[in-house]
């Protein structure tokens, strides 16, 4: 029997599993994400669950059902189970589905808190944290930057003028695996209750540390390549798990590429810390590309405004108002089909 409120199960995914056409049945929480069927964490044990067509067919991609979403089901015997319904998701980190321009993909949902990771060695990126960050924004997730192996060696002062912009209101960790109180200083991050997730790309040693917040060997881990001098990526799906004493724990598969799907503009702008320059430009709509009076790019002019944090902002930017340009036409192309569909049905229905 698991208690299912140590996985966050509330009084409010209660009242919401009430407005369910399925509510009298049992529900769950999926704690691993495979390619045709579920992990679901459920009162009576885990069980392997599929989806029923309704779920698999009549869904966008992006609605299906993804690690840390409570869902409704049906068993059918004692390992196995069908996901009728799932409950609106909340908190949810997304990204741009590889080889897309508009569909984006749910990682983990209902999250209270994100760890990026990125390690101190050449993997280091500023500007893929900063993506990270703006997606974490969108769904007004807390985001800690989570900074690893800490025992090759840095330039802390570097690494700290690096994020300046960044760690005005985020936290900064640095750890090591080989420094126990380092590990310590990140569970303090992690209240009870509270679900998790760390995310980052490949190799950045999100496994081993898990690993060292559990005390043992949940998640495989691989030493130092030594062609190339960084850890191999191990994680391959989505993986919740329980902390005890704590809070629940989702790990993702690195990411080598992020695309952005948060297209608010203000949300980008708080994220890099730019939002005070934006406040005393000359005009409301300045674009703060070549406007006279942009206080944003005077900013860059006297040293202010780091160059590059300016050149992400624009880049992110058109990122951003791509993928919006894109998610508008989908919808758009997509009302004009099932109005094609609704026409072909009421000429069937007369001609018959």
């Amino acid at each position: 029997m698991r208690e299912l409120n140590k996985y966050g199960w509330n009084s409010s995914l209660q009242q919401q599993k009430q407005k369910s056409n399925f509510a009298e049945l049992p529900h769950g929480r999926i704690a691993v994400t495979h390619k045709t069927c579920y992990d679901v964490i459920t009162e009576d044990g885990l069980l392997s669950c599929e989806l029923t067509g309704n779920m698999l067919y009549g869904r966008e991609p992006s609605e299906y059902p993804c690690t840390g979403d409570w869902v409704i089901l049906q068993k059918m015997d004692e390992e196995k189970g069908i996901i009728l319904d799932m409950l609106p998701r909340q908190k949810a980190l997304y990204r741009l589905k590889t080889g897309t321009v508009s569909e984006k993909q749910a990682i983990a949902s209902h999250i209270d808190k994100a760890f990026i990771v990125q390690s101190l060695d050449d993997n280091f990126n500023v500007r893929r944290i900063e993506r990270f960050m703006l997606q974490l924004a969108d769904q007004n997730i807390e985001s800690v930057i989570l900074l690893t192996k800490t025992d090759l060696g840095f330039d802390k002062d570097e690494v700290e003028r690096a994020l300046k912009h960044l760690s005005v209101n985020t936290p900064v960790l640095y750890t090591s695996v080989y420094a126990p109180e380092s590990i310590e200083q990140v569970r303090k991050f992690i209240s009870k209750g509270e679900t998790i997730v760390f995310t980052g790309s490949s190799g950045v040693g999100k496994s081993t540390l898990i690993n060292a917040l559990i005390g043992e060997q949940v998640f495989e881990t691989s030493e130092i390549s030594d062609s190339t001098g960084k850890g191999r990526h191990t994680t391959t799906r989505r993986e919740m798990i329980l902390l005890e004493g704590s809070g629940v724990l989702i790990d993702t598969p690195g990411i080598k590429v992020f695309g952005v799907t948060n297209d608010d503009a203000n949300s980008l702008a708080n994220v890099l810390n730019i939002s005070d320059f934006e406040g005393q430009c000359r005009y409301a709509d300045c674009q703060h590309v070549n406007e006279n009076g942009c206080a944003v790019i005077a900013a860059v002019e006297n040293g202010q405004l780091d160059a590059d944090v300016y050149e992400s902002y624009l880049k992110l930017r058109r990122e951003a108002q791509h993928y919006s340009a894109s998610e508008y036409e989908k919808r758009q192309k997509g009302k004009a089909l099932a109005g094609v569909i609704k026409d072909m049905k009421k000429r069937g229905y007369k001609e018959l």
